[in-house]
């Protein structure tokens, strides 16, 4: 928007975090697809779709057909993590919205409290706080708003623009650590968020009305 235990697919990835993220890990990265679909669950607007209905894994690829609207979300609630994961757009296909949403708590609907790291194209790395989540963040990037559907939201655009053209894989590093979540596209950073809610929540994929890939998705849990 701008508006099911299962292993995930992938490569170990190692990751360093300094400064106001600094954190140890605990554990090796949690590769999220190499389980799938055990560690997973979903929640979709339409009662009577099925999980299959929406995402299927092909070739260690995790593809979302984008309806109905929805998402898959993990078993687990994790606060402090270092969550990485590779996007596209599916090839041929008209790119359009799609997103993870972080430390989701409340009831499920569309869309639940939560912070969500934007994948739309041309806007990946803006921030959206959905349904109340709030945070700080540079004042000139920052609004808030209320909408009659998705209650009171907070928006931070990102500082540039790093997605690759749509077909493309693009990386996606998102690290929450206390109250500061920071997103990585493509190796920079181009967003952070702070005075976050620090509590541990769901990880949420969203089905958002376009087909959307991703593989090599791992979570690192910080101490």
């Amino acid at each position: 928007m701008k508006y099911l235990t299962f292993v995930i697919l992938g490569l170990a990835v190692s990751f360093g975090v300094t400064g106001c993220h600094a954190g140890k890990a605990n554990q090796k990265p949690l590769h999220l697809l190499e389980s799938y679909p055990e560690a997973w669950t979903y929640y979709l607007a339409d009662p009577n779709a099925t999980l299959q209905d929406v995402w299927q894994l092909r070739d260690s690829v995790l593809i979302c057909k984008g309806t109905p609207l929805g998402y898959l979300y993990t078993q687990e609630s994790y606060d402090d993590f270092i969550l990485k994961l590779e996007w596209r757009w599916a090839p041929y296909k008209t790119p359009g919205k799609g997103g993870v949403l972080i430390r989701m708590t409340g009831a499920h609907k569309i869309w639940p409290k939560s912070l969500e790291a934007q994948i739309n194209v041309n806007e990946a790395g803006d921030f959206w706080g959905l349904d109340g989540y709030g945070f700080s963040g540079d004042a000139d990037r920052r609004e808030t708003l209320t909408h009659d559907l998705y209650g009171e939201l907070t928006h931070l655009t990102k500082t540039e623009a790093m997605e690759n053209p749509p077909g493309q894989w693009n990386t996606y590093e998102i690290h929450a650590k206390d109250d500061t979540v920071t997103l990585f596209i493509n190796g920079k950073q181009v967003n952070q968020a702070t005075q976050c809610p620090a509590h541990a929540g769901r990880i949420c994929l969203t089905s958002e009305g376009h087909e959307i890939h991703f593989r090599n998705i791992s979570l690192t849990v910080l101490d």
